[in-house]
């Protein structure tokens, strides 16, 4: 806890970066890309903050991360680590105790945390998808409460919307909430709920309006309800093809009743405030496949430069010299989509068009350069004494969570013909 503060404060004064959308306008004035128009540069900050998280992943998470692999059990030793050093609720706004860190900063960090293992990556990011509803919509009161424990101690936080019936269809969420006096009664399934086993709390959207013809935009509330709530129940955990030290359950809510001061901004705007948290965490998603891909490229070009075939080192064929060039070209385009997306919601501008574009392809690229790492480790890379096989396993998800590639795909579509009827 000393460590801490200690840490946080040094952060505060001296590794403060850019703000959060709610002052980056102010801010605008004076950034290098203002300043001198478009600019690839980090600042110093930027830079402390990267070093400090890629210092982490390869010291601490990358050599633990086959045994969680393996085990399956939660990393909390690390995530414990990573809150002691600042790099996990880096978005928590200072009013409530946090940075208020841009959402291009912790882009930066989460590249990194995920380049050691993304299992441990998503653990630590699927607080900040929780946490976003409140940041976005939570009063002063819910926002201290429920953010400002988070910079206390090492808590964990969920976002309860997927259910059994209802991934990408998030309208056809069956979850109900019915006012009764001062509270809401809930009853339904959650699935699919990562940090479900280990959350404090939960954001939960659910149905308020029974109407089948209501629209989404109106028939869905979203609340925020303490874990220990009696009638919820945690399922077990879900034992996952990859991430699998990331803890995933089914929750069940078995007439849970929630204090109406729960309820983020009002009865009815559930639907927008979840969706809306998506500008500002597809990006992270994007950076942590793209942590991925990079940690598949710099295996793959390591094992290719002590590897011999024919009497010389792979990498001095041409069929994987170009394999590995066309994976550091995807990798690169990855890095600097989340980096528009990112910049983009930080200048205080709507980002869906580019977020969609980052989450879509980063993911993609993510499962093709592990499978390409795979094919260049040859037989080596199908056994799981080799890191490769393991990434290839923890890629598929980010074409599956936080909205699928064909989700992302319908969105900027409709993005791009909105755009082009204007």
């Amino acid at each position: 806890m000393l460590l801490n503060k200690v840490v946080r404060a040094g952060i505060q004064t001296g590794l403060r970066l850019q703000s959060t959308s709610a002052t980056a306008s102010a801010r605008a004035a004076t950034s290098p890309v203002t300043q001198g128009g478009f600019c690839f540069e980090f600042t110093e900050q930027q830079k402390e903050f990267q070093e400090l998280a890629r210092k982490f992943a390869r010291e601490e998470i990358v050599p633990a991360a086959a045994s969680y692999d393996k085990s399956g059990e939660y990393p909390f030793p690390i995530i414990k680590r990573a809150w002691e050093l600042g790099l996990m609720n880096s978005h928590i706004p200072e009013d409530c105790g946090g940075m208020g860190l841009s959402i291009f900063d912790s882009c930066l960090i989460t590249e990194e945390l995920a380049y050691g293992c993304t299992g441990v990556q998503t653990a630590i990011e699927a607080n900040s998808l929780g946490q976003m509803p409140v940041i976005l919509a939570g009063n002063d009161e819910q926002r201290k409460k429920y953010l400002g424990r988070m910079t206390e101690e090492p808590l964990m936080c969920a976002y309860g919307v997927t259910e059994p019936g209802a991934g990408s269809d998030v309208a056809g969420i069956k979850t109900r909430a019915v006012k009764m006096g001062d509270e809401y009664v809930v009853n339904g399934q959650k699935m699919w709920i990562t940090n479900g086993g280990k959350a404090n709390w939960f954001f939960l959207l659910a149905r308020t309006d029974s109407d089948p013809k209501c629209s989404a935009s109106k028939a869905f509330t979203g609340f925020i309800v303490d874990a220990d709530t009696p009638g919820i129940l945690i399922g077990r955990k879900e034992l996952n093809m990859g991430q699998r030290c990331s803890d995933t359950r089914g929750i069940t809510f078995e007439d849970v009743r929630i204090p109406k001061e729960n309820v983020l901004i009002g009865e009815g705007a559930g639907f927008k405030i979840a969706m809306g948290a998506f500008d500002k965490t597809r990006p992270p998603v994007a950076a942590g496949a793209t942590g991925l891909a990079q940690r598949a490229l710099d295996e793959a070009t390591r094992y290719s430069l002590e590897r011999k075939t024919f009497g010389r080192l792979i990498a001095e064929h041409q069929a994987v010299s170009f394999l590995l060039a066309e994976m550091a070209m995807k990798v690169e385009l990855a890095r600097m989509a989340y980096q528009r997306s990112a910049w983009e919601v930080d200048s205080g501008r709507r980002n869906t068009y580019y977020a969609s574009i980052a989450k879509a392809y980063a993911g993609d690229i993510a499962n093709q350069v592990a499978s390409d790492a795979v094919q260049v480790f040859g037989g080596n890379g199908f056994n799981s004494e080799y890191p490769v096989e393991k990434l290839m396993r923890d890629a598929k998800i980010y074409q599956i969570y936080e909205g699928t590639a064909q989700i992302q795909r319908l969105i900027i579509s409709r993005e791009h013909f909105g755009r082009f009827k204007k």
